[in-house]
């Protein structure tokens, strides 16, 4: 990636993580305001960051449910096979 790229997904895995200590939905926004006032192309770099990591964020999350049901189906199988 390039700088702006670089940049912006480093600052949108700082943003992610003080929103989830603080409980803050509202800091991506506060942050890519900011941002705008200086660099259109800062801003969206950053937005599309944090758009894809919270959207592997919830991707994942999804994944890892998805496979704790199916594990507890399967032992659920074998018990009643046994």
């Amino acid at each position: 990636m390039g700088v702006t790229e670089d940049l912006a997904d480093a600052l949108a895995i700082d943003v992610i993580k003080a929103m989830d200590v603080m409980g803050d939905e509202e800091l991506v926004n506060e942050v890519a305001l900011l941002m705008g006032a200086t660099s259109q192309t800062a801003e969206e770099a950053f937005l599309t960051a944090v758009r894809v990591r919270r959207s592997n964020i919830k991707a994942r999350e999804f994944l890892m449910q998805k496979l704790k049901k199916f594990k507890a189906e399967q032992e659920a199988k074998q018990k009643t096979d046994e």
